[in-house]
């Protein structure tokens, strides 16, 4: 059940609840792609260009932009421009605080997971 009062907003603003759960799809969709989680942990430690992004996270130009723009969509990045270059840095306002809470549920609850694929291997 999605938060009435969320629900209420979006009414106001002329969405149906099926807009609201897409909007969650998108949003907790941006989150599969391991590229895109890569990204984000490297913002968690600074702003960065799409230079230096592709350089430590040894990825092409292409996909860098495909995947900043569908961050940038999602509102966990942001940009700014300083001269030549843009600057990308993690939403500190919001994103930041649920990337800590995403690591303090995976680390209390979600290492099993790591355990059993492990297991598999072998």
């Amino acid at each position: 059940m999605i938060n009435k009062s969320i629900l209420k907003s979006c009414y106001r603003k002329g969405f149906r609840e099926e807009d609201v759960f897409d909007a969650y799809k998108i949003f907790f969709g941006t989150l599969v792609s391991e590229s895109r989680l890569k990204i984000i942990n490297l913002l968690r430690e600074g702003d960065k260009n799409v230079s230096e992004i592709m350089e430590e996270l040894n990825m092409d130009q292409t996909s860098v932009s495909h995947n900043l723009s569908r961050l940038k969509k999602c509102g966990f990045v942001i940009s700014k421009t300083e001269g030549k270059h843009r600057k990308y840095s993690l939403n500190k306002e919001t994103i930041k605080s649920l990337m800590d809470l995403i690591d303090k549920h995976m680390s209390g609850y979600c290492v099993h997971i790591l355990k059993n694929k492990k297991e598999v291997k072998k």
